[in-house]
């Protein structure tokens, strides 16, 4: 059979990539860091994903995945003849990790003389491939062809993962909570060597760049702007503020102004039918209480969330270059500047912290101007959202 190498065995990894690749007839080897997973995976070769959440579409509520094993990330040896002899390779380790698991795969990839290996980035690391590129580049010999021997393959992973009570995690190590979606959209083009077709889940995509702006700009942009209002009007849990109909609306109202925009953009991937299938299945999703999703989880890190390039800005600059109408977004944006959620013990997120005392000492303005890369008008708008001073709406 094929073999899958996946580096990291956290929740995407056992709740996604790992069910995926082993109902399509892969072995699956984990590479972790974590010894008591490792060693439960190697000794009983399987584990189950119970499905959390409505289950119309047939999924059933427990999947059971076998075919699979672990080995050590420390272990060099096993590492170097896993990736010699892998068909593919995964991550999902998260961006502070990638340099060190692309410097363990190294010994591996030289290994194999030549035989080509694609690596899929289940991460939510914008630019991996282009980093990873860069990486492996300075790592490798300099007569090493590149291009032709390593594939990077990035990916939009939209699927949500309940979080889980610590007395199931000490009753079972492996055991992990997902909802019924299932999909790793992926690069087509970033592969080289052979594609792997037909590997139900896995949507590999010739434009992939709309999944990724659909992904950021539709579901990242509804998700955090349902966190957003539902902090303002004290609701502690997605799955409650998104049933609430004034968050819904403004939710609704950003997701269906972003897919409106993309439709134009991309008009050969989007219309309006998929557009609004994608729209009310996100906010089904969203309202899936056993996820027990947290506005403090979905709203926190409000100078990555607002940043140029990101969900609330970058899904402002869509519908400005297509003619939207970018009055939710700017609404949006004044709701976010508010957000001071606290987790379970009380604490803001110490991003957050900071954040706000910015916006303390330097005020709305500049930081809007100089962080956010806003223009005056732009601005203003959102300033006189954030202090009630349209008509509109009363914030």
């Amino acid at each position: 059979m094929p073999l899958y190498v996946h580096f990291g065995a956290g929740n995407i990894g056992r709740a996604l990539a790992g069910p995926i690749f082993s109902q399509a007839g892969y072995d699956v080897l984990f590479v972790d860091a974590f010894q008591p997973v490792v060693d439960a995976l190697h000794s009983r070769n399987g584990y189950q994903v119970v499905v959390k959440g409505d289950l119309s579409s047939g999924t059933p509520d427990v999947i059971d995945v076998t075919g699979v094993d672990a080995i050590s990330v420390h272990d060099r040896d096993a590492v170097t003849d896993a990736i010699s002899r892998a068909d593919l390779v995964g991550t999902a380790v998260g961006s502070a990790h990638i340099a060190g698991v692309l410097q363990a795969m190294v010994p591996g990839i030289l290994a194999r003389q030549g035989t080509p290996l694609s690596i899929l980035f289940c991460e939510n690391f914008n630019g991996v491939a282009e980093f990873s590129r860069d990486y492996l580049k300075s790592a490798l010999p300099s007569d090493f062809v590149l291009n032709k021997n390593v594939g990077f393959v990035e990916t939009s992973i939209g699927k949500m993962v309940p979080i889980m009570p610590d007395e199931v995690r000490r009753h079972d190590p492996l055991e992990v909570w997902a909802e019924a979606y299932n999909k790793i959209i992926a690069d087509r083009n970033g592969f080289v060597g052979e594609v792997p077709d037909g590997v139900k889940g896995l949507d590999l995509k010739e434009c992939f760049q709309a999944y990724v702006e659909r992904k950021l700009y539709i579901h990242n942009l509804g998700h955090a702007t349902c966190a957003c209002f539902g902090f303002l009007k004290g609701y502690s849990l997605i799955c409650d503020a998104v049933k609430d109909p004034e968050i819904l609306a403004e939710c609704s109202a950003v997701m269906y102004e972003s897919a409106a925009a993309l439709i134009k953009r991309y008009p050969g991937e989007f219309n309006e039918k998929n557009q609004r299938e994608h729209v009310e299945d996100l906010i089904d999703r969203f309202g899936n209480r056993a996820l027990g999703d947290t506005v403090f989880r979905v709203g926190r890190d409000l100078s990555r969330k607002l940043a140029p390039n990101d969900r609330f800005i970058g899904a402002l600059r869509l519908i400005e270059s297509t003619g939207g109408d970018c009055e939710p977004v700017f609404k949006a944006i004044a709701v976010a500047l508010k957000f001071k959620a606290v987790d379970e013990g009380g604490a803001m997120f110490a991003d957050d912290i900071a954040f706000h005392e910015r916006l303390e000492k330097e005020g709305l303005e500049k930081v809007l101007h100089l962080y956010c890369g806003l223009s005056c008008d732009e601005y203003q708008v959102i300033i006189n959202y954030y202090h009630g001073k349209t008509g509109a709406v009363e914030l």
